[in-house]
């Protein structure tokens, strides 16, 4: 970035893109005061969009069982679940027989995968623990410094001994950096494997296409894509999942049982025993829905503008390094993760809350052996960007890191099992939580 982009970064105000259902909320903060919550943790979970969470509450009193139930509602509840199955195959640009598979989140629907998968699985060294430790038989290519150099070390592995898949993250939930898909996939498909791509973080920000990249899996959460109601999906080729056994064991799964006998149903019934979460579900296709009405241009304007002032301020804190994987990254989603030379990152993230209302993470973010290799420090601290944050957002942040690494927290703190938390917290918990 250079300084003129930087300098208008700074000066340029960005609202957020569309409201999110905690647009105005105000958290506590030590010393009795409130303060409007900035929510920088959105790569961790993202509140639910406004109309999401709107049109979730419209369906409330419609909530019912669904298949094979004879009432109006359940008939209603079943249409709701199958649309959006559809709305979901649409909006990830699927080919006409893949299958959806509705699942809890990413780490479920991979796992999924994983009971289905025909021999070994190659993986690069930056996933998320979700798509690492799933897969039975494992081989894992460490990244190099590039993503050209990384490519050649992926299929020079796979020449070496071939694959039944090659399993890749979309966009890193570390640094955010995006992964050349199309180009993995014609390296995947060359040596005889398939593809699946954990798109967790590449889903909110980015629409994907899974027939125009070559992708023949895709899994995803819809908690990160501002569905939060305990739902995901697997989306993918057919014959894998038919013949893989029945992922829960249950009814729905099945078209015919005896004694000694059991008919299974093919995908995606086979994956789906027991009663689905059907709200979790409309959620799902509302949301997609919803972030494909922003338009695609309008959301990389907004994130790319918002991603500027971020960086263009850290940069300016003496002692502060923003981590990234791969020199020749060319594009990222909204996630940054910071280094600090001298302190703790637990301390400052936990002083951020409580002084500042500002949430962030702090940690290794479930993808240690990817960090451990970038970072010099053992743990970073990560701000995540989203289509409810505004450029006051990214401000406060700044200042308030500014703040707390020349001049420390103002209130104490001590260590727990849970992380750092203020020796005197007089924060009061809202009545939702009280007994």
């Amino acid at each position: 970035m250079t300084a003129a982009t930087a300098i208008a970064a700074e000066r340029t105000l960005v609202r957020p893109l569309a409201e999110l259902a905690d647009a105005g909320l105000e958290v506590p903060v030590l010393g009795g005061g409130r303060m409007r919550h900035a929510n920088l943790d959105l790569a961790a979970s993202a509140p639910a969009l406004a109309v999401v969470s709107t049109r979730v509450s419209d369906l409330l009193p419609w909530y019912s069982s669904v298949h094979r139930g004879t009432g109006y509602p359940s008939e209603l509840a079943t249409e709701l679940v199958e649309e959006s199955r559809e709305v979901v195959a649409r909006r990830v640009g699927a080919r006409a027989d893949d299958v959806v598979v509705f699942t809890r989140n990413t780490t479920d629907a991979l796992n999924l995968l994983a009971s289905a998968v025909p021999g070994e699985v190659v993986v690069l060294d930056i996933e998320h623990h979700a798509n690492l430790l799933p897969w039975r038989e494992r081989r894992v290519v460490v990244g190099r410094p590039t993503i050209e150099e990384t490519i050649d070390a992926l299929a020079a592995e796979l020449a070496r001994r071939p694959a039944a898949l090659v399993a890749v993250t979309g966009a890193s939930n570390v640094t955010g950096e995006l992964l050349p898909l199309a180009r993995i996939a014609a390296v995947a498909h060359a040596a005889g494997a398939r593809i699946s791509v954990d798109a967790a973080q590449l889903l909110p920000h980015r629409t994907v296409d899974v027939a125009a990249l070559g992708v023949d899996y895709l899994a995803f959460s819809g908690h990160k894509a501002y569905a939060p109601y305990g739902a995901g999906a697997l989306i993918g080729r057919r014959d894998w999942l038919d013949a893989a056994p029945a992922y829960l064991a249950g009814g729905g799964a099945v078209s015919r049982v005896e004694v000694g006998r059991v008919e299974w149903h093919p995908a995606p019934e086979r994956h789906e025993a027991g009663t689905p979460n059907v709200l979790g579900i409309a959620a799902i296709a509302l949301a997609l829905e919803a972030l494909d009405a922003l338009g695609e241009a309008d959301r990389d304007a907004h994130e790319h503008a918002l991603l500027a002032r971020l960086e263009a301020g850290v940069a300016g804190i003496d002692g502060v390094r923003a981590l990234r994987g791969f020199a020749d990254a060319t594009d990222r989603v909204g996630i940054v993760t910071l280094e600090l030379d001298r302190g703790s990152v637990g301390l400052v993230a936990a002083a951020l809350s409580a002084e500042h209302g500002v949430s962030v993470r702090a940690g290794k973010f479930c993808a240690h052996p990817f960090f451990r290799r970038v970072a010099n420090r053992s743990n970073g601290l990560r701000a995540s960007l989203g289509v409810g944050t505004s450029s006051d957002d990214v401000d406060r942040f700044v200042e308030a890191l500014a703040t707390l690494v020349a001049d420390g927290p103002r209130e104490a703190y001590h260590r727990t099992g849970d992380g750092w938390r203020p020796l005197a917290d007089d924060r009061p918990k809202p009545s939702l939580l009280r007994r």
